[in-house]
């Protein structure tokens, strides 16, 4: 199966970085990345409010400046956010300084110490500069909402089989990935609840 963080730099750069939270008990710490949106986000807080379910926003920080109303409806609704970066930069495609300062630029919108860098990508000197500030959060259940080849049974697989007690699972509030998220998601928390499971906040 197909990993957006290769295993190789997990074992790099994979200390010290959250990618489940360790736990006995049935918990699910669902997180959405790359909002907030008007087109997408208020709808996955209604979704998120009617299953009585809480989750956790790894927000970047250009949308919280153009759509302040959509990001203080997450914190009015009882989310927690975080930051994605103010451009949602790859780190792999800029200077660690440049990259820096846009992970700052973000917080400057989002008072937050957790961080989740956009498509996984961290270097060794990039994590030891931002762990100084923030907790790097990562993930273990990526759905691939995101790609347009993934159908919604393939996702609802993955979202059944990878799932352990402390997951960290990725959704994306994104126009990309809205159709496919927006059909999935109801589903996901339907199956987590008949199983016992509870939602976490990181």
């Amino acid at each position: 199966m197909k990993l957006q963080v290769p295993r190789w730099l997990r074992s790099i750069i994979g200390r010290d970085l959250l990618w489940k939270v360790e736990s006995s008990s049935k918990v699910i710490y669902l997180t959405f990345d790359d909002g907030p949106i008007p087109e997408v986000t208020p709808l996955v807080v209604e979704i998120l409010k009617s299953y009585n379910w809480k989750a956790t926003f790894f927000c970047v920080g250009e949308n919280v400046s153009r759509y302040p109303e959509v990001f203080t409806l997450l914190l009015e609704e009882g989310h927690r956010v975080g930051n994605h970066t103010f451009n949602h930069m790859q780190a792999f495609r800029n200077p660690a300084d440049v990259y820096l300062r846009n992970v700052y630029k973000a917080r400057e919108w989002i008072d937050s110490r957790l961080f989740r860098p956009p498509h996984g990508q961290l270097t060794g000197s990039l994590k030891r500069a931002l762990m100084k500030d923030f907790t790097v959060v990562m993930w273990d259940v990526l759905t691939y909402d995101y790609d347009a080849g993934m159908k919604e049974e393939e996702m609802l697989k993955i979202l059944k089989r990878e799932l352990r007690p402390g997951s960290i699972v990725v959704f994306h509030d994104s126009l990309k990935a809205r159709d496919r998220m927006l059909k999935v998601l109801p589903k996901a928390l339907e199956y987590w609840m008949s199983e016992g499971y509870t939602f976490g906040l990181l």
